[in-house]
C-alpha cells in the first residue's frame, strides 16, 4: 500500500469516527418514522394491541408505551424483503380473524389474558403463517424493547462511552 492511500484512508476514518456522535445522538422519534406506511390502521392498531401483549406495562414501561411498533413497521419496511412484510400483514389479518372467531371480538377488543392465549395457541400451531408471524413479531419487539431509549438509559444504564475519566484526582500516599 502506498503511503498516500494509507493516509486518506486514515484521514477518513479519523473523520467518521469525530462525526459519528454528533450523528448517532442526533436520531428523535421524528426522524424514524416510516415515510409511508406499508401496514393499514387497523392492521398498526393490531400490532400495538401484539407488542403490548408480548411486553406488558408494569412497574416499567410497556412495548406499546416505547413505540415498539413503530420500531417493527421499520425495521421490517426498510431491512426485510417483500415475503416478510406480507407475513407482517398477513399474520396481523389472521390474528385479528383468529380472535373474532374464539372471542367475537377484535385482539384489541379482548383482554390480556385472551391476547396471551391467543398469542400461545398461534406460537404452538402447526399452520405455518401462525408459526412465521410470532417468530417474526417477538424476536423485533425483544429487540425494540430493549433497544429502546428507556430501556438503555433507566434499566441498563448503558453508556455511549464506557469507562468515565476521572482527572485531577487526588492521589492517596
Amino acid at each position: 500500500m502506498e503511503r498516500r492511500n494509507a493516509l486518506k484512508t486514515l484521514a477518513g476514518a479519523l473523520g467518521g469516527l469525530v462525526a459519528l456522535p454528533g450523528w448517532a445522538t442526533g436520531w428523535t422519534a421524528e426522524s424514524v418514522q416510516l415515510t409511508k406506511p406499508f401496514l393499514p390502521a387497523d392492521q398498526i392498531e393490531t400490532l400495538a394491541a401484539v407488542v403490548d401483549t408480548i411486553i406488558p406495562a408494569t412497574d416499567t414501561p410497556g412495548a406499546n408505551e416505547l413505540n415498539v411498533s413503530q420500531f417493527i413497521q421499520k425495521v421490517v419496511a426498510d431491512c426485510y424483503d417483500k415475503a416478510a412484510q406480507d407475513a407482517l400483514s398477513n399474520g396481523l389479518v389472521l390474528t385479528n380473524d383468529l380472535a373474532q372467531k374464539a372471542y367475537g371480538k377484535p385482539f384489541g377488543g379482548g383482554d390480556a389474558t385472551q391476547r396471551a392465549n391467543l398469542l400461545k395457541q398461534m406460537e404452538q400451531s402447526t399452520e405455518p403463517a401462525q408459526v412465521t408471524f410470532i417468530k417474526l413479531v417477538k424476536p423485533l419487539t425483544i429487540r425494540g424493547y430493549l433497544n429502546s431509549e428507556y430501556v438503555m438509559t433507566n434499566l441498563t444504564h448503558y453508556e455511549f462511552i464506557p469507562g468515565h475519566y476521572h482527572g485531577c484526582v487526588p492521589v492517596k500516599k
